[in-house]
């Protein structure tokens, strides 16, 4: 035997023995996780998994699938483990007990394409760049302090929205609600990251925005095939991931042209800093050995002007539309506020804690319509256990928050909108900061929404503010409202609300 046929052999021998180590060690541990007990689930298909199941309303029929399978389930997505939380025990479980095992996202389309290849918060790996991202934001933002700080501004420009309610009223025109939202929560955030308002007048430009925002919030919600089996990604079967980049380049021409114009006016600004003077700041400086890049800079913009305007504004419009379905609730909200503020003044912020039934009504809709029905997903860091279920490292976690609100072992008549579950008994003590996991529309956990705080008071100042300013019903010809779901990560009307409003306050209160 020659030496290149003793130097083949050995190569021959050599990959043998390696493809018998790999094939041992794969069907070893394919035995070793079937041996153990994982949750159950339904069974799916070859190579597809459970992915042709979910359907165009994966919150429901998820919460379908609970109802057979148990409060833990377990999915084959593609490649992929999946595990569904549907109960109040079992999201305690996961972003509690469980939390810093699922403190990262797994890999997916919206976070490379939309998120700048996840530099921003809600993507970021959980270490030290977003641990910065997230004090930034809560010290000059999105806490408690800066909240107070920035209530100014809030009242500023309700007095613009009334403003333009009011001259609708006049005019005999419908206002549209979900535009005239996200204009103005627009425009709340600009002040207080540009100190600026972001749209001078409500019109195309406005109109363009708000339709950005709800297609980046509707195609991040897709369950991409891509996501789950990666080896078909490069064909992009659903187009989502062309139209992520497509949209991903409006949005960074129109943060780059808002970063430019900031650094271009800093001469004009007041001494106090804005919120994007004190990001910038750390560009250019290093913060406990963390420094934010251009990209990071944009990626936080994106971050707070998308998820602030869609999920605040879409929460109002489904609270505004279940009132006008149950005309018995606004007029209770009515006479609260009437009791309370009286009619020669607007609502204000100080307000709020003495009107139980309006925080009861926000508490409501954040139940029946949650602004995200599908928590954002994580994923696991290691193998663990739930309920005695063995769970795979890398499965990634979904809980069910829509599921959940609606789960009759929880709420008695849950289809029902019923803002009085709210004031007595235990349920009275429940509120949606992410501590009770019957009510956790935010999330709960280290990676609960960073705008939790906020989201709440802007939807009781504003829902609160439109109710006592306003009698609302139905435009003419309209009967009855089309109260239908449109799924993304968060939980739209198909059809958005449109209503007449007449002014019920001393014409005073509607001058800006």
């Amino acid at each position: 035997m020659t030496t290149l046929d003793q130097e083949f052999l050995l190569k021959e021998i050599s990959v043998s023995i390696l493809i018998f180590l790999i094939t041992h060690v794969f069907f070893h541990s394919l035995f070793k996780t079937h041996q153990r007990k994982l949750p159950p689930g339904p069974r799916g298909w070859p190579i597809v998994g459970a992915l042709p199941l979910i359907g165009s309303m994966p919150h429901v029929r998820l919460s379908k699938m609970a109802k057979k399978y148990g409060p833990v389930m377990y999915l084959k997505m593609g490649t992929n483990n999946m595990v569904v939380a549907s109960t109040p025990s079992a999201a305690r479980a996961f972003l509690k007990t469980l939390d810093q095992n699922f403190s990262n996202r797994p890999p997916n389309a919206g976070a490379t394409h939309l998120a700048y290849d996840a530099q921003d918060m809600v993507f970021a790996d959980y270490g030290s760049r977003w641990k910065l991202l997230r004090k930034l934001s809560n010290l000059h933002m999105l806490g408690g302090k800066a909240l107070d700080d920035w209530a100014q501004v809030r009242e500023q420009e309700m007095g613009y929205m009334l403003r333009a309610m009011y001259d609708c009223s006049k005019k005999g025109e419908a206002v549209g609600v979900a535009e005239m939202l996200t204009y103005a929560m627009a425009n709340m955030i600009g002040q207080v990251i540009l100190s600026r308002r972001v749209f001078e007048s409500k019109g195309s430009e406005s109109n363009e925005f708000k339709d950005m925002v709800v297609e980046l919030m509707t195609t991040a919600g897709y369950f991409n095939i891509g996501d789950f089996i990666p080896f078909l990604a490069w064909l992009d079967l659903q187009g989502i991931e062309r139209g992520m980049k497509n949209l991903h380049k409006k949005f960074d021409l129109l943060l780059t042209r808002m970063i430019e114009e900031h650094a271009a006016s800093c001469h004009k600004r007041k001494v106090k800093p804005d919120f994007l003077d004190v990001v910038m700041a750390h560009h250019s400086e290093n913060s406990d050995g963390e420094r934010l890049t251009f990209t990071n800079i944009k990626a936080l913009l994106l971050n707070l002007f998308t998820a602030g305007t869609d999920t605040s504004s879409s929460i109002i419009e489904w609270a505004l539309a279940e009132m006008l379905t149950n005309p018995a609730i606004m007029k209770k909200a009515h006479e609260e506020m009437d009791q309370v503020i009286g009619k020669h003044r607007r609502l204000q912020e100080s307000d709020i804690k003495k009107l139980p039934y309006l925080q009861a009504i926000c508490k409501e809709t954040f139940r029946k319509h949650p602004s995200t029905p599908l928590n954002l997903p994580r994923v696991s860091a290691e193998p663990c256990q739930v309920d005695g279920y063995y769970i795979p490292m890398n499965t990634r976690l979904s809980v069910n928050i829509w599921a959940i609100g609606r789960d009759p072992d929880v709420w008695e008549n849950p289809l029902d909108f019923n803002p009085e579950r709210f004031l007595s008994g235990e349920n009275a003590k429940i509120d949606p900061h992410g501590n009770n996991f019957e009510l956790i529309p935010f999330g709960a956990g280290r990676r609960i929404c960073a705008g939790t705080r906020m989201g709440i008071v802007l939807v009781q100042y504003v829902l609160g503010t439109m109710v006592h300013s306003f009698e609302w019903k139905l435009p003419n010809g309209i009967a009855e409202l089309n109260m239908e779901e449109a799924f993304g990560l968060a939980l739209q009307k198909q059809e958005p609300l449109s209503a007449m409003v007449c002014p019920r306050l001393h014409p005073s209160a509607y001058i800006a």
